[in-house]
This record gives C-alpha cells, sequence and structure tokens, in this order.
C-alpha cells in the first residue's frame, strides 16, 4: 500500500515537472498555468530546542503572489495550536519578509 502511494507520488511529480518546465519556456504556458494558481508558503522560526516546539507563520498568496491572508502555529510536541493573524499584523509580516526570494545556490555539479 505505501508502495502504491509512492509510485503515485513520483509518477504526479514527473507530471508536474513537465508542466513547470513548458511553464518557464513560454510565457503563454506561464499566463495560463499561473493564473489558476494561488499558493501558500510556511516560514519555520527558529527554536532554542526544535524536537520539542516549533512554530511557524503560513502565507496564503493570491494568483499574483500577494499576500492575502496568513495564520500563525504552535507545536509542542503532539499539541497544536494555530492562530489567525490579524490585518495589521500582516502588514508587519510582509515588511519583515519583504526582501526574501527563491534562489538556488549554483554547485559545481550544476555548471
Amino acid at each position: 500500500m505505501a508502495e502504491d502511494i509512492k509510485a503515485a507520488a513520483e509518477k504526479k511529480y514527473k507530471s508536474r515537472m513537465r508542466k513547470f518546465r513548458k511553464v518557464v519556456k513560454s510565457d503563454e504556458e506561464k499566463d495560463k498555468f499561473f493564473n489558476q494558481l494561488g499558493a501558500s508558503f510556511e516560514v519555520f522560526l527558529p527554536t532554542k530546542n526544535p524536537d520539542e516546539l516549533a512554530d511557524s507563520f503560513l502565507f496564503y498568496c493570491d494568483v499574483d503572489g500577494t499576500v492575502v491572508d496568513a495564520e500563525y502555529s504552535y507545536n509542542e510536541g503532539e499539541k497544536f495550536e494555530s492562530v489567525d493573524v490579524p490585518r495589521k499584523d500582516l502588514k508587519v509580516l510582509v515588511e519583515a519578509f519583504k526582501d526574501f526570494e527563491f534562489e538556488i545556490v549554483e554547485e559545481e555539479d550544476d555548471q
């Protein structure tokens, strides 16, 4: 059973990567794809003991990449709580992360 889901995940991953290769090569494909999409990303905050405590912000974005909502998550072992981020705090968080960018560090094997 676990192998079935692993095979399905691998197959879907390959399908998604084919789509992303088309997206990066064609503005038309990119527009078509991103007009169907919202996004979310989670930022895990540093803690002194991450095995016992974890907290993070989960940001929700619209199709333009604009942050429209967020929630804060707090975990102590098996205990979990989530708090909606008020609009005034959302503005502070967006300002704090405004220079954050996705990048990949080139390694010797990539060249």
